[in-house]
C-alpha cells in the first residue's frame, strides 16, 4: 500500500476511535450551530485536530485544509491534505449512523489518494491515482445502468443554495418523479462513495465545499465514473458536482439542462 494512503488511513481509523466513543452518549456532546442546517460539534474538531497532526507529523511540509480549522501547515506546498472529520454531522448529533470521516490528498492540484471511513458501520472506501477504488479491500466499479427511470439518484443541496437558486427545487421535483428513487442521505462524502460502489447509480450537488467532494471524487474515477459541473464543461470542484456512470451523465445533464440541446 501506498505509504501516504496507509497514513490517512490510519488517521482516519484512530478520529473514527473518538467519534465511536461519543457516539455511545452522543446526548453529552456539545453542538454549535454554523448556519441554518449546519452544525459543529466539539467532536468534530476534536477529530480534525488528531487527523490534523497525524498527518503533518508524517508529512510535516505539506499543507493542511480542514472545515473546521481552515489552512494550516506549509501553506506553499505542491501537497495538501483535505480533510472534513465528520461530513454528516447533523446525522451524527441525532444518532443516525450514517456520516463519515473524509480525507483526500492532492499533488500540484491533482488527487492523488482518497479515504471516506464511516466508522459506525467500519466501512473503508480507498482509492490511489491509477490504482482503481476500493471498499474495505473489494475492488469497487460504478453501476451499469443506462436508463433514468431505473437508476436510483441522491443529492446534496444545502438550505442557502435552494432558496437562492429555484431551479435547484424544480430539479429535485423532476427527478423525484423520473427516477427509481432520489435520496438525500445527509453526507455527499458517502454519497459520492456509494455511486464508485455502484450502490447509486448518480449524484446531484450543490453549493457544496471541498471536503465534501475531494475524496469521493477520486473514488468515482478510480472506479470508472465521471464528473462535471452542471453545465458538463467546468470544474466540479467549484461548488456544483454531477457524478454519475459515463452513459448516464448525459441523461442527467439533459435533466438539468432542458433548454440547452448542446449540453451532452
Amino acid at each position: 500500500m501506498q505509504p501516504m494512503l496507509k497514513t490517512a488511513i490510519d488517521a482516519a481509523r484512530a478520529a473514527g476511535l473518538i467519534i465511536n466513543r461519543a457516539a455511545l452518549d452522543i446526548g453529552q456532546v456539545r453542538v454549535t450551530q454554523k448556519g441554518a442546517q449546519d452544525y459543529a460539534t466539539e467532536i468534530d474538531q476534536a477529530a480534525e485536530a488528531l487527523i490534523r497532526e497525524q498527518l503533518l507529523t508524517a508529512y510535516p511540509n505539506h499543507a493542511f485544509e480542514g472545515e473546521e480549522s481552515g489552512v494550516s501547515g506549509n501553506v506553499k506546498s505542491d501537497c495538501r491534505w483535505i480533510v472534513d472529520p465528520i461530513d454528516g454531522t447533523t446525522n451524527f448529533i441525532h444518532g443516525l449512523p450514517h456520516y463519515a470521516i473524509s480525507i483526500a490528498m492532492e499533488l500540484n492540484g491533482k488527487l492523488e489518494h482518497a479515504v471516506i471511513y464511516n466508522p459506525a458501520t467500519n466501512d473503508l472506501f480507498t482509492a490511489s491515482r491509477g490504482s482503481g477504488a476500493f471498499l474495505n479491500n473489494r475492488r469497487i466499479r460504478v453501476s451499469s445502468r443506462t436508463r433514468l427511470n431505473e437508476s436510483l439518484l441522491s443529492y446534496a443541496m444545502p438550505i442557502h443554495a435552494l432558496k437562492s437558486r429555484p431551479e435547484l427545487v424544480r430539479l429535485q421535483t423532476a427527478l423525484r418523479f423520473g427516477t427509481s428513487g432520489l435520496r438525500n442521505t445527509g453526507s455527499a462524502a458517502l454519497d459520492l462513495a456509494y455511486v464508485a460502489a455502484g450502490f447509486i447509480d448518480g449524484f446531484i450537488g450543490a453549493g457544496l465545499k471541498n471536503w465534501d467532494m475531494a475524496a469521493g471524487a477520486l473514488l468515482i474515477k478510480e472506479a470508472g465514473g465521471l464528473l462535471t459541473d452542471f453545465t458538463g464543461e467546468g470544474e466540479f470542484m467549484a461548488g456544483d458536482v454531477l457524478a454519475a456512470t459515463p452513459k448516464l451523465l448525459p441523461v442527467l445533464l439533459r435533466e438539468i439542462n432542458p433548454d440547452n440541446t448542446t449540453a451532452v
